[in-house]
């Protein structure tokens, strides 16, 4: 074939409308990480440390400032700072030589091995991580959808949607309501929905005494129940109204233009509007072909896509068996998969994986209790092995104990994240 000037302008053209980002690996494996969150950001920094140059490590993720959806109740509740909740790339890219591109993965070819942008490049792996978080199911609360979200907002990705919900908070009325429509089975951290109502209720007992808080809840039970009711009652007694599948909170719609909430046809009048809908994989997993239904099928002995062996997927994405969806349960898993990606591109040794998980939650000032387990792999999932809880009854020592374990918790978490 002659390649003409036109030919050659042509391709030349669109080559440079989308660019092969290409790490400069001079041969070294290429690890492409989706998703710089807890399980992410924790996967990138282990093989690029741990393989001690040996494996070229590119992370994409499309926010400069990465904020926590884990301690962001605490900055409503007022006991945090939103600046505290965020965290940069810099060190990942300075200290660990990890490549971090800030764009959207929007679609993965798997047969050529490559990730492709939303800016139009390309980036090429040898093994891929996904880790994206979530993504909520189209019309799963009617009326509601993404462009409702500065009216209603879910405040289930932290950041702006946290400084939006908690500037709607202290804007309530005198004597207004607050509505909370929490989400079904299974989600990210489940007992989130009810610490923020916690922590809304400690900002209106300052603020807004006379302030009402209704909870539309689909499940009939929810985790740490008998904590948060003992502490809801001892705390915030005859602020918070809780409506379970039985009286007709599995049967809601809202309209949010006129701030109103359909509860099994009673209409309730809403000052603020915290929709939190059901979720499901970050849309990356669909894209790739990796999901089965909601959630992306994975190996519990490696964190391993149970669709394709090259990919490998983490955090609220998966299907986690008996772990939760939480930032401690990402974190765990980052590290199996980071072991098992280092032992197939460098030969190094892999253990046997095993996981943990402890959710801790603030109820009061000083009053943190807390859910966990250890969990090993089944062929069939990832099983739980042990477990404890937080019991009724503590006394505020204990509870005291608690919280301040958990500020050490997130401390080191983000440490081990972010570096």
């Amino acid at each position: 074939m002659t390649i003409n000037r036109r030919i050659f302008l042509g391709t030349g053209m669109a080559a440079l409308a989308a660019p092969m980002v290409q790490a400069a690996s001079h041969g070294k494996p290429n690890v492409v990480v989706v998703g710089g969150g807890a399980g992410g950001a924790t996967a990138a920094r282990y093989i690029a440390r741990d393989s001690k140059g040996e494996i070229d490590v590119t992370l994409i993720e499309p926010t400069r400032m990465y904020y926590t959806c884990f301690f962001s109740n605490l900055y409503i509740g007022g006991f945090r700072e939103l600046s505290s909740i965020g965290h940069s790339y810099g060190t990942l890219a300075a200290e660990y030589g990890i490549n971090v591109v800030h764009d959207w993965a929007i679609g993965v070819d798997r047969d050529a091995k490559t990730v492709s942008l939303a800016g139009g490049g390309k980036v090429p792996y040898d093994r891929l991580i996904l880790s994206p978080g979530i993504d909520f199911v189209d019309g799963a609360v009617p009326g509601w959808d993404l462009s409702a979200q500065t009216r209603m907002p879910h405040a289930y990705k932290a950041g702006t949607q946290s400084e939006l919900l908690r500037r709607q908070i202290t804007a309530m009325p005198e004597g207004g309501t607050y509505v909370m429509v929490a989400p079904p089975n299974p989600y990210r951290c489940p007992p989130g929905p009810y610490e923020r109502i916690s922590m809304v209720a400690h900002v209106l007992k300052e603020t807004n005494p006379t302030a009402k808080i209704i909870i539309a809840d689909p499940k009939e039970k929810f985790s740490k129940q008998a904590l948060f009711e003992e502490g809801w009652q001892k705390h915030y007694g005859g602020m918070i109204e809780r409506f379970g599948p039985d009286f007709g909170g599995g049967n809601v719609s809202v309209n949010p233009d006129a701030m109103e909430v359909d509860i099994d046809g009673e209409i309730v009048k809403a000052d603020v509007c915290n929709v939190i809908p059901a979720q499901k994989a970050g849309a990356i997993c669909d894209a790739a072909g990796l999901s089965e239904g909601n959630w992306a099928p994975v190996d519990g002995h490696s964190m391993q896509s149970r669709m394709d062996e090259n990919v490998f997927i983490l955090g609220d994405a998966c299907a986690q068996g008996d772990m939760p969806k939480s930032g401690f349960s990402a974190n765990s898993q980052a590290k199996v998969a980071a072991m098992a990606v280092r032992g197939a591109l460098t030969g190094s040794r892999v253990f046997p994986a095993k996981y943990s998980n402890t959710c801790w939650s603030l109820i009061a000032p000083d009053d943190g209790v807390k859910v966990g387990a250890a969990y090993e792999p089944t062929d069939e999932k990832i099983a739980s092995v042990s477990s404890f809880v937080s019991q009724t009854g503590e006394d505020a020592d204990l509870r005291k104990r608690t919280y301040e374990e958990s500020l050490g918790w997130y401390a080191g978490i983000t440490a081990d994240m972010f570096g």
